[in-house]
């Protein structure tokens, strides 16, 4: 294991420990602030191209934004599994159908996915991230991969992503591997935080 990944290995079991020592009514706090945070600082608007994702049990939990979305009657997206052996992923409409993958995370059930290209704002799930907006996720590089193509622009770079997380995810510096993508921005429990990519 390389330096980078071991380096990584160990502030995701950090930050995750943090993250399941917090009592339900904290995460419930959280989540209720970070979805008002989204609601004053992002422009939100009916048929809007909103991606979301069904959080895991120590993931900062989405319901409260998840209503706000749908308040707004913006198109609503979640990611889904498409490739395991090459790691890949597509945005797929909610549904009332929803089955488990083999991570246990919720996926919708359907036919037709979004082109990531056609999406307007995408919140990302975060372990932890930096004021440059590197993000450190779970290490599997779904997002990465489904947003390669942002490394490489130079002008229009949509959609816009968005990292959610609790404050204390904040890590001083995260170093760049090769194949990250940086978030444009973070809401998390005490604000925004607006990345230079954002």
């Amino acid at each position: 294991m390389s330096n980078l990944s071991a380096e990584r290995k160990a502030l995701r079991a950090k930050i995750r420990g943090q993250r399941r020592a917090l009592s339900r009514q904290a995460r419930e706090l959280a989540a209720a602030r970070v979805a008002r945070v989204v609601a004053n600082e992002f422009h939100i608007y009916p048929r809007q191209r909103v991606a979301i994702y069904s959080p895991l049990p120590d993931e900062l939990n989405v319901a409260p934004l998840l209503e706000l979305l749908v308040a707004h009657r913006c198109d609503i997206y979640l990611p889904r599994l498409v490739d395991l052996r090459r790691r890949r992923m597509r945005f797929f409409p909610v549904s009332r159908a929803m089955r488990p993958n083999r991570l246990g995370i919720l996926e919708p059930v359907g036919a037709v996915s979004i082109g990531v290209r056609w999406l307007d704002l995408v919140f990302v799930p975060i372990v932890g991230f930096d004021n440059t907006g590197m993000r450190l996720g779970m290490g599997a590089g779904y997002y990465d991969r489904a947003f390669a193509y942002r490394r490489s622009r130079q002008t229009w770079r949509g959609p816009r992503l968005i990292g959610i997380a609790y404050a204390f995810q904040q890590i001083d510096r995260i170093e760049a591997a090769a194949h990250d993508v940086r978030l444009d921005a973070i809401a998390t429990d005490e604000g925004v935080l607006q990345c230079p990519t954002g």
